[in-house]
């Protein structure tokens, strides 16, 4: 599709008009981004908003020229709207925009010189006042301005990055949740949908990129051309999307839509997976929603360096990921970084349907694009990569949210956001992982067909619109023919995990009759009182291949299982809830372990491990479980061991004896999974045995296990001249353990690899490896280089981040010595949540006081949801060390014996 050329609003048409106003002062959105305070009006339809109702966007026309050197850029907006009723003033959202001119302009030429231009910076809004009211009816709101290119992953930002041929910037836009406002004046709120047509004044040898594709180009001379883009169906803000480089595309097309990848030159060809993906994805997805997608082109844009806030943005047509996620480099990609980047083109197309056509009315239903956008990168990875067994995973994206959501600091799936700091930090395991988990839930409950069916109709009825969550579930009740809003309603509307008590069990006659009691799981609060929820359970008896179903209702249900032995619940781990046996019972599923299903045996491991960490049971009960696991046991259930094994030999940090005990037991448990799997792949290998020596290499050499520190070291040292010695799946693992374990010279030595290194992905996971130390003067010296020029702004902060995983308390003490400095290489939307989150690993008292004084100093109190989560795991984590380690001792202390 082509449209015709708009003319451009040229800053001289106003010049004359606006000059006094001009020559007094230019007025400026330049601050740093606060706390940004909405007022709770409310139109029809309850949505809530900042800004003033009576105006709508209906179209706007944005002209951008970035001075890509410079780091600033002029624009030129022309913004229709409608206006409901007579108003002498029209408030909109503008942040670090300086405003040279505006005016409005009606049908039969007129036109009104803005009056006066007011800033709020607090709101992030600008106000333009006319010296007469405007009447009802539509108008062009023209708009003359710059702004500023940042050099974080928000607004319009640049990253630079090493190529043989020297050092190149590339310019790309990141506007969710609210950073559309930097780069246009706008209506910056999800619930405002308009169309836009995008034109830009772009050097001649450089690519630009926008949602839609290019309806005309003409070259301007000197070296410039100006790019038009054809005009985007009716979307929110936050999706509208600008990218400008030295690039190369590839294409497909796909059910009559163009599929494409761009990378910056030379890096086309490690695209081609994320290319054939992302064409297999849209034809399935094309057939799952019922709706085609709709826009001429689809693009994935890759792009150097990373954010602490996000690792892709599903900008409709044109997503942006940065290349760690979505390119793969022979010489150091593994299986999982394959596995990787399809759940995040799957999760990024998604949203093409969930976020983009369908499109949340407001942040406190993010859930609606994270959630369903998560689940169907699970359903869909399941279903065309089978071979991958992906659905055990499913298990640990659970355990992620239950153990946030098993805090007194957890928060409802929806959620009330009234600033942006609070949107920010919505984008959390609550609204992605327990999401999904709800999601995945209801459709077993329901059954696939059924939500399908929902969803379809879903997607027709609110395309190019705005939903709250009820609008899906009365498509799902509607389908399934009963009230399962009721069930939705108590999983998303209040917080917290249940916890499904299972009462002795008695078999008669070849069927199982067992209670059901339903309390709530708490890691922090034991003597909370419970909420209730509708609890939909299926239990199966252990070798029988029938289950029950029960909805466990008021807190109670009784269910009759067929078949007589080792009672199960959560029979293919659906569920979002806990469960606890009775003793006989537990004793009996230990026994049983090697013949559950190994999605079952990584659900009761999960269950077991979290119940003992809590106090719920005993944590003997989960040992036991780690001793029944044979080694015939499917690659990634024994990867849940390992790790959970290596959880707990981090509980034991400060206090080597115990833990040196606790590793000797681990090692040996693990040392047959090694023989097993060995340093070597084999041919026809299972992608999981893959991913699981890379595990048991990691953790073993994380414990410090003797043969595979020197085994790595020998390799390393070989690979000098023997390539091969350090092949690609292990080339990262290898070096991980030789740099988390190294001396001031092999430090040193990985340090001018990364100096000398000109690809950005392998430099950037160079500069991470001197940041995996555990020597604490090493981890002190990789501080001291983040915040240095030499390893980029974008690496440094993910260096302390890295530096904190290991010395927590050493990381969090250099950033907050260096407050200034570090905030400077945040993106603004993590900074909220980068300080909490560098305390998180630490299980010190004085930290707790620490990062409240940081919170009470430098966050609104609106903004503290991470700071408070962080010090709610950290008094979780000294809790479990006093209270439930000692079981550990006992336990290991009668194996000794």
């Amino acid at each position: 599709m082509h449209r015709t050329p708009t003319p451009r609003f040229r800053r001289s048409q106003l010049a004359a008009a606006v000059l006094a106003l001009t020559a007094a002062t230019a007025f400026n959105t330049g601050h740093a981004a606060p706390a940004v305070k909405y007022t709770l009006t409310s139109h029809a339809t309850g949505t809530t908003t900042q800004l003033p109702r009576g105006v709508t966007p209906l179209h706007y026309i944005v002209s951008i020229t970035p001075d890509a050197a410079a780091s600033t850029f002029k624009g030129e907006a022309a913004i229709k709207v409608a206006i409901d009723t007579p108003t002498a003033s029209i408030t909109f959202n503008a942040l670090n925009l300086a405003f040279a001119a505006a005016a409005i302009e009606g049908k039969g030429g007129s036109k009104q010189v803005t009056r006066k231009i007011d800033f709020d910076a607090d709101k992030q809004t600008a106000t333009v006042h006319f010296a007469e009211p405007v009447a009802k009816g539509e108008y062009l709101l023209r708009i003359d301005y710059s702004g500023k290119i940042g050099t974080q992953a928000t607004g319009l930002f640049s990253l630079d990055y090493d190529t043989p041929q020297g050092r190149q910037r590339a310019l790309y836009t990141q506007f969710e949740n609210s950073d559309a406002r930097s780069m246009l004046p706008s209506w910056d709120e999800p619930d405002y949908k308009a169309t836009f047509a995008l034109d830009v004044v772009v050097p001649s040898h450089q690519m630009a990129v926008g949602n839609m594709p290019i309806a005309s180009s003409e070259e301007l001379g000197n070296g410039m051309k100006h790019v038009y883009f054809a005009t985007t169906p009716r979307m929110s803000t936050y999706l509208l999307f600008f990218g400008l480089g030295d690039f190369e595309r590839a294409t497909e097309m796909v059910d009559g839509t163009e599929v494409g990848v761009i990378t910056k030159k030379g890096a086309l060809a490690q695209s081609r997976f994320a290319l054939d993906e992302s064409s297999a994805l849209l034809r399935e997805y094309n057939d799952y929603f019922g709706v085609r997608y709709p826009l001429p082109k689809l693009d994935n844009i890759a792009a150097p360096g990373r954010s602490q806030f996000f690792g892709a943005m599903e900008n409709w047509g044109a997503v942006f990921t940065f290349e760690y996620g979505l390119l793969l480099d022979p010489s150091i990609s593994t299986q999982t970084d394959k596995e990787n980047i399809y759940t995040t083109l799957s999760h990024e197309i998604a949203h093409q349907w969930f976020g983009d056509l369908v499109t949340m009315r407001w942040w406190d239903d993010l859930w609606l694009n994270e959630g369903f956008a998560s689940w169907m990168e699970s359903r869909t990875t399941e279903r065309l990569h089978p071979e991958w067994n992906t659905a055990l995973s499913n298990v640990g994206g659970r355990e992620s949210a239950m153990s946030q959501d098993a805090l007194r600091t957890t928060h409802p799936v929806v959620q009330r956001i009234a600033t942006v700091e609070q949107a920010s930090q919505a984008f959390d395991g609550i609204t992605y992982q327990k999401g999904e988990a709800v999601i995945r839930m209801l459709e077993a409950y329901v059954g696939a067909d059924t939500w399908r069916t929902a969803v379809r109709s879903y997607m027709r009825k609110h395309a190019y619109g705005n939903t709250v969550s009820d609008d899906l579930w009365r498509e799902v009740d509607a389908a399934a023919g009963k009230p399962v809003s009721a069930i939705a309603h108590d999983f998303t509307l209040q917080p917290g995990v249940p916890m499904i008590t299972v009462g002795q069990a008695v078999c008669r006659q070849g069927s199982t009759r067992v209670t059901l009691t339903q309390t709530e799981f708490s890691k922090d609060q034991p003597d909370k009182k419970p909420l209730s929820w509708k609890v939909p359970v299926i239990a199966s008896t252990v070798g029988s291949h029938k289950q029950a179903r029960v909805l466990v209702k008021n807190g109670k249900a009784t269910l009759n299982v067929p078949g007589c032995g080792a009672l199960l619940v959560n029979a293919g781990q659906s569920g979002y809830y806990r469960t606890v046996y009775a003793p006989a019972n537990t004793r009996a599923l230990a026994r049983s372990f090697a013949r559950l299903a190994p999605i079952d045996q990584l659900g009761l491991l999960a269950d077991s491990q979290s119940l003992g960490l809590s106090g719920a049971q005993n944590l003997a009960d989960f040992l036991e479980l780690v001793k029944a696991t044979p080694l015939s046991a499917d690659p990634q259930v024994l990867g849940k061991v390992a790790a959970s094994l290596n959880d707990l030999y981090e509980q034991y940090a400060g206090d080597s004896v115990r833990q040196q005990a606790f590793g000797r037991y681990a090692m040996a448990r693990l040392a047959p999974m090694m023989a097993q799997t060995g340093w070597e792949a084999r041919s026809g290998e299972a992608s999981s045995v893959a991913t699981l020596r890379g595990r048991l290499i990691a953790i073993l050499g994380d414990m410090g296990e003797p043969g595979v520190i020197a085994e790595a070291r020998r390799r390393y040292a070989a690979s000098e001249q023997d390539p091969s010695a350090m092949p690609a799946p292990l080339r990262r693992t290898i070096l991980g353990v030789v740099a988390q374990h190294a001396d001031s010279a092999t430090w040193e030595q990985l340090h001018a690899k990364a100096q000398q290194e000109k690809t950005p992905l392998i430099k950037n996971q160079l500069y991470d490896l001197l940041a995996s130390t555990d020597d604490t003067a090493l981890a002190q010296r990789a501080l001291a280089l983040a915040l240095t020029e030499e390893p980029g702004v974008t690496n440094s902060p993910a260096m302390i981040s890295r530096v904190s995983r290991a010395h927590p308390e050493l990381a969090f003490d250099f950033a907050l010595a260096h407050l200034e400095q570090v905030n400077a290489r945040i993106d603004a939307s993590s900074r909220s949540r980068y300080f909490p989150r560098l305390a998180a690993g630490s299980a010190q008292p004085a930290m707790i006081a620490k990062l409240e004084a940081y919170a009470q100093a430098n966050l609104p109190a609106s903004a503290r949801g991470d700071a408070d989560s962080s010090v709610a795991g950290i008094k979780y984590r000294i809790k479990l060390r006093a209270e439930r380690l000692p079981a550990v001792d006992a336990w290991l202390a009668q194996q000794a014996g």
